[in-house]
């Protein structure tokens, strides 16, 4: 055992150590910083150990702590290790931690924002690779809820070891326990506490403006218990920005008390209008004659027994001065218990088409100018339950994408008790169907060949599948490749055998490979007449190999492929190609993994550790994400090449990849000239493939290469800068290092 001390950084004040070997620890700012220093000299060679400590909350928590070491390479974010706080039995947290060599120098950084704790007890010990396994299973397994989770772990274990040995289950489970301590910097609690009061008007602010818009809050009333209706309308009351009016209409509520509140109510604020409705018609219908009582400017959509952000009009109004195109907007949200504490945030992409029709990503907030709302019709019977997913589908059709708006703040409260769509979308299976009627009819309106499915066990969420044009476009699949056999072998075997779609061609691309079984298989694949082969005879350039390729290409759509690409699922490129042939769709990317079966792209997101990274990278295969985003079709800035489909008329109209961009990054650049140029670049989780990483290039780090990779990052952020710095698939309120999807600390600029 190796007991270590805590030794201040930065941002750090340790008081003295008590009778119980604890310390009083509080951190400021937003990096604070402590080494941790054995007390004895020794050294700790590399391996698996376990470290150790005693927590004692006492003022406001720990968010993302994290343990770096320095085992002579320095410390870098690859060595990042969140650490696992929840005690055991005996009241000590434990995390493991591997050391790639001897370790030089240990850190502790206790939290990203500000802390006050008690800690103490630090010591590390070495483990064994049979107590590391039997570990993690235990963590994970304790993790899990129910016992279909807990059976499949188990089943994957198994799964791992028999078809792969030791090193499989190791790699598996590792990837799972890397992906659960996550759970700690999702600590939504201190993120509210610190960053989620937003800031007030200034005094005379509003009164300042000359073109300061009304707004009509709709709400329909049915049977509301007071406790909730109460409150309800004093999140209204209470608002910042005055100019609201609120718009009640109760669908002949048996309960006589919801008549007498609202009465109550709207005696004491004229800002407050209502309507009893004589017969019972639901939601669509008492929404209507809420609707007939406004006269604001725009409409804003509450719940009767949710809640307002006291600040949401005015961060509404001020987003909407700024951008006067706008004809729609929506905000982040996030759900509230009986208690009134505030749980499960949603933080939103910016307007993401294909996202929407995978899941209501609109409501809550959602705002809409009031002769948008007249225009379409209003709600329409028959669609109770998802009638304001309706009407933002309508919406939408006559709207062009720059006229709609996310305020990137958590505006909306979704109340979370038994029998609300909240806690549970399975709650009202009525609207679940009601939502499939609703996407279904709005695909019929817009003319798309496609069908809405369930996704099993994640009600409210919502397949689209495409169907395929007839006939089915021809697809050219281009596979650049330089020796390396047995990497191209199981690309392009993979492709022939497992892959169902009618039309497709194999266009493999030779760059100087000169190994003995690289040259004979190359005319060993030549013989399928579905593949072809071309040479490329200069340095490997990956933009001018692939426009080459595409060049001689015979479909109408083509395909970039890794040749470390491996086809696990037949109906892949059918898949692919179905969104790719969308005449507003770009570049279409897959759902990629490693070998090990953890995520390695599920989408790129612009900015983070520089550039960009893959989202949800390391995550387990099923990892669902923020609100099922790692499971659901959606259109993000940017996909890898590694496996990408676009149609051949858009590959030559933004000129193909940039032959500058040799290596780093072309991709992605492909991907924002798409974007720029009017298209939506989609992801699909639908397609699933392995990637095993470029396995055939080595680093990117050393020498000329490292030269090479920092002038085509120079280039990238000199093009797309903004959009780097704030990706629309994305949102400011989620971190920019450590772990895609987890909250920022604290949130970055935002500027509507």
């Amino acid at each position: 055992m190796i007991e270590l001390q805590l030794e201040p950084i930065r941002g750090v004040i340790l008081g003295p150590v008590d009778s119980n070997g604890m310390v009083e620890l509080s951190a400021f700012g937003d990096d604070p910083q402590c080494r941790l220093v054995p007390r004895r000299s020794i050294h700790v060679e590399g391996g698996w150990y376990e470290l150790s400590f005693v927590l004692e909350e006492n003022g406001t928590r720990m968010v993302d702590p994290v343990l770096y070491s320095n085992c002579g390479a320095g410390m870098t974010e690859e060595g990042r290790v969140p650490l696992h706080v929840r005690a055991h039995a005996d009241g000590v947290s434990r995390t493991l931690v591997p050391f790639s060599g001897r370790m030089t120098e240990l850190r502790f950084d206790p939290s990203i924002g500000p802390c006050e704790i008690k800690i103490g007890h630090f010591s590390l010990r070495r483990v064994g690779q049979a107590y590391v396994a039997r570990t993690m299973f235990a963590e994970i397994m304790r993790d899990l809820r129910g016992r279909r989770a807990k059976l499949k772990l188990a089943l994957d274990c198994a799964r791992a070891l028999l078809g792969g040995g030791r090193s499989a289950l190791g790699g598996y489970l590792r990837a799972r326990y890397s992906a659960m301590v996550v759970h700690n910097a999702f600590d939504y609690d201190a993120w509210v506490a610190l960053y989620g009061s937003l800031t007030a008007p200034a005094a005379g602010e509003i009164e300042s403006w000359q073109d300061a818009p009304t707004f009509s809050i709709v709400v329909p009333t049915y049977n509301t218990p007071e406790k909730w209706l109460r409150r309800c309308v004093q999140t209204v009351t209470e608002q910042s920005y005055p100019h609201w009016e609120l718009c009640v209409a109760d669908d002949a509520s048996p309960k006589p008390e919801v008549v007498a509140v609202l009465r109550e109510l709207a005696a004491a604020d004229s800002r407050i209008k209502y309507v009893v409705r004589e017969q019972n018609g639901h939601i669509s219908a008492s929404s209507n004659d809420a609707l007939k009582l406004a006269t604001g400017k725009f409409i804003v959509l509450l719940d009767h027994d949710d809640e307002l952000h006291p600040h949401a009009l005015y961060e509404m109004a001020k987003a909407f001065r700024a951008n006067p195109e706008w004809k729609m907007a929506f905000s982040d949200e996030d759900k509230i218990d009986e208690k009134g504490r505030r749980f499960d945030p949603y933080f939103k992409a910016d307007w993401n088409y294909d996202l929407f029709l995978s899941h209501n990503c609109i409501s809550h907030l959602g705002v809409y100018a009031r002769d948008l709302v007249e225009s379409v019709g209003g709600f329409r019977l028959g669609y109770e339950g998802s009638q304001d997913w309706d009407l933002a589908l309508r919406c939408i059709e006559t709207l062009n994408d720059g006229q709609i708006g996310h305020v990137p703040h958590v505006l909306y409260h979704w109340r979370a008790i038994p029998g609300s769509t909240a806690l549970g979308p399975g709650e009202k299976s009525y609207a679940h169907y009601a939502a499939m009627k609703s996407i279904q009819s709005h695909l019929d309106r817009v003319g798309r060949d496609a069908e809405v499915l369930e996704i099993p066990n994640f009600s409210g969420n919502y397949r689209v599948r495409n169907r395929l044009p007839n006939p089915a476009p021809r697809v050219s699949l281009i596979i650049p490749t330089r020796d390396r056999a047995d990497l191209l072998r199981m690309a392009v075997t993979s492709i022939l055998e497992k892959t169902d779609y009618p039309d497709y061609e194999i266009i493999i691309v030779n760059n100087q490979s000169i190994e003995p079984d690289a040259l004979s298989l190359l005319q060993e694949l030549q013989q399928d007449p579905r593949v072809s082969v071309i040479d490329y005879d200069a340095p490997f350039n990956y933009s001018a190999i692939n426009n080459l390729a595409v060049s001689q290409a015979t479909g109408t759509i083509v395909g970039l492929i890794n040749n470390d690409i491996e086809v696990i699922s037949s109906d892949w490129l059918t898949e692919m190609a179905s969104q790719a042939a969308r005449p507003e769709v770009g570049a279409v990317g897959a759902m990629l993994y490693f070998p090990n079966d953890s995520i390695q792209h599920a989408g790129v997101i612009l900015g983070f550790n520089g550039v960009g990274v893959h989202a949800y990278a390391d995550r387990p295969r099923g990892w669902v994400g923020m609100m099922l985003r790692a499971r659901l079709l959606q259109n993000f800035s940017a996909v890898t090449a590694a496996c990408l489909l676009v149609r051949r008329s858009v590959y030559e109209q933004v000129g193909g990849l940039d032959t500058g961009l040799e290596v780093a990054y072309n991709d992605l650049d492909f991907c924002l000239r798409i974007r720029a140029a009017g298209y939506r670049n989609l992801w699909t989780p639908y397609a699933e493939l392995y990637h095993h990483e470029s396995a055939s290039r080595g680093s990117d780090m050393e020498g000329a290469k490292k030269q090479r990779f920092d002038r085509e990052v120079a280039l990238v952020m000199s093009r797309w800068s903004s959009l780097i710095e704030a990706d629309p698939a994305y949102n400011l309120n989620l971190a920019a290092t450590g772990n895609t999807f987890d909250l920022a600390f604290p949130p970055r600029h935002c500027t509507l």
